[in-house]
């Protein structure tokens, strides 16, 4: 399974950075949004998945650290997906803006001569 989601994290990232590399701003857009979601998995995976474990201690029992989930890397991931949502919201505002001011959505302002 680790080889598996290895490979995932690794395909979903490496389409990322071909689409940033790309000259029209949504592809750019496209790209920073899947690299985004394969560091949020990277992060989520390396928490550790459990299968029925609480992240918290549940009242009235010992803390048994073995027995329960890491929730730092659930919070940090949450909060990486919150802040994803609203930059991406930021990006897609300034790219329509830019393509209104310039009339084209290529990265450099011009589109290329044929």
């Amino acid at each position: 399974m680790e080889l598996i989601i290895s490979l995932a994290i690794g395909i979903v990232f490496g389409s990322g950075i071909w689409l940033v590399l790309r000259p029209r701003s949504f592809q750019v857009l496209s790209g920073l949004m899947l690299m985004s979601y394969a560091v949020n998995l990277f992060i989520f995976v390396m928490g550790r998945l459990w299968v029925d474990a609480p992240p918290l201690t549940p009242p009235g029992s010992t803390p048994v650290p073995s027995d329960l989930a890491d929730p730092l890397p659930q919070a940090l991931v949450l909060t990486a997906i919150v802040i994803g949502f609203a930059t991406t919201a930021l990006y897609l505002v300034v790219m329509i803006g830019s393509r209104g001011l310039t009339g084209t959505d290529h990265v450099d302002g011009k589109e290329p001569e044929v």
